[in-house]
């Protein structure tokens, strides 16, 4: 009698055992982002399954260049993770339609994040949305504290003091202007054309007056940022056309150029490289008193699976993400990046607090090329690259540059027709 009610108790023991193990579920998250292995492992994940028993989660990145095809590969093959890591507007909208991410608008955490932030994962017309919005970067030009004390220059605000800071440093001769060269070309019109061009198209009006088929490439305030870069080249230092971006991080970080033409996502790596200490400023604008406008690009977000086996433990993670929780380790774990969703984030980096306090003086826009216009074929954004090379090399005038791109978007895209 005695070894029948051990049997059964250990027999109710192995059930509820095994009872807990089939509520443990663990969720495979997908990412490009291999350089913030370290963050999901060391903060993230601890911070997320201290408070959720029995959902773990697996973050397992692919190499940034080949993301999209490996993703692409593992969706087809239904081997994909059950959490999938968002780059902005086509690439996820193509999943979306592909079926492949799924519509996340019944999630209430949805509603902490503004319509620009969503804006990057959301369909054209905005009626579904399929990645929660995690972070945004913010362009603008890093400089060398020391430099500017030394040389007795103030933090330019005008396009005139910025050029007059880039004489004055040329002229003394210790440091090179201003680091970046036109090797890659991407530079050129990421911290280039997009960081400055704000300012002349105002922002998010002319970006969708661009995309509503009202303005052209052609307009002046399309075409006035070449002309602006045109005269960057006097600043750049010697043989900068064959300069990469590697190049321009290491001039900047040893200390040998004064300005950086920068992205947010450079603190974090500038803050481990450089022994001087680094200020921030936003692009100049035209004249005292102007508008001023920022490039505050949504960069990452995450969705689901449309095919998880786990979609309700997804969405808890989800709904995590949109947490003030979240945003607070995110936002100060990795400086440069930016949560996007409302809740106030305390950032502690100063370099971080600079750039980010912009968004109070300034109205915030995203890259021109990103929504929309870079679908077709010749692709809008890359024909910026080169665009915005030649006109800091000179080797095309900024009129023939606008005329150029038109030309292109408007072959395929038929607002622009």
């Amino acid at each position: 009698m005695k070894s029948k009610f051990m049997l059964a108790a250990l027999a109710g023991t192995a059930l509820v055992a095994t009872s807990a193990l089939a509520e443990d579920v663990t969720l495979t998250v997908e990412s490009w982002r291999n350089d913030d292995l370290t963050l999901w492992q060391d903060k993230i994940i601890p911070a997320f399954e201290a408070a959720h028993p029995g959902i773990k989660i697996n973050f397992t990145p692919s190499a940034p260049t080949e993301y999209n095809a490996v993703l692409n590969s593992k969706l087809d093959a239904g081997s994909a993770g059950d959490l999938i890591t968002c780059r902005p507007f086509d690439a996820s909208l193509a999943l979306y339609e592909a079926d492949h991410l799924a519509a996340l608008d019944d999630m209430d955490a949805m509603d902490n994040f503004s319509d620009v932030a969503k804006s990057a994962w959301q369909t054209d017309d905005g009626s579904a949305s399929f990645c929660v919005p995690m972070a945004s970067v913010i362009h603008g030009f890093i400089y060398n504290k020391e430099a500017f004390e030394e040389l007795g220059l103030e933090v330019p605000t005008t396009e005139g003091e910025f050029f007059a800071a880039l004489e004055a440093i040329k002229e003394d001769g210790t440091y090179i202007p201003m680091a970046m060269g036109t090797n890659d070309q991407w530079e050129a019109a990421t911290m280039g054309y997009n960081n400055i061009g704000p300012n002349y198209w105002n922002g998010e009006e002319g970006r969708k007056a661009l995309i509503d088929g009202e303005q052209k490439l052609t307009d002046e305030q399309w075409v006035a940022p070449f002309e602006t870069l045109a005269k960057w080249a006097d600043y750049l230092g010697d043989g900068f056309e064959a300069q990469t971006y590697p190049d321009s991080q290491n001039l900047f970080t040893l200390g040998r150029a004064a300005i950086y033409p920068a992205g947010s996502w450079e603190i974090s790596g500038f803050n481990a490289q450089a022994d001087f200490e680094m200020g921030a400023f936003k692009a100049p604008v035209k004249a005292a008193g102007d508008s001023c406008y920022i490039s505050d690009h949504t960069d990452i977000g995450i969705g689901m699976n449309a095919s998880t086996e786990h979609p309700e433990a997804a969405k808890t993670f989800l709904t995590w993400v949109a947490s003030p929780e979240f945003a607070d380790i995110f936002g100060n774990a990795l400086p440069g990046f930016f949560p996007l969703s409302n809740a106030p984030v305390d950032l502690e980096d100063p370099l971080a607090k600079e750039f980010v306090s912009w968004r109070d003086e300034c109205d915030s826009t995203i890259r021109s090329t990103y929504q929309i216009l870079s679908r077709g074929t010749p692709n809008l954004e890359n024909e910026t690259w080169g665009a915005s090379a030649a006109a800091i090399k000179g080797t095309k005038t900024p009129e023939a540059l606008g005329e150029e791109l038109q030309s292109g978007l408007e072959s395929w895209y038929a607002p622009q027709q």
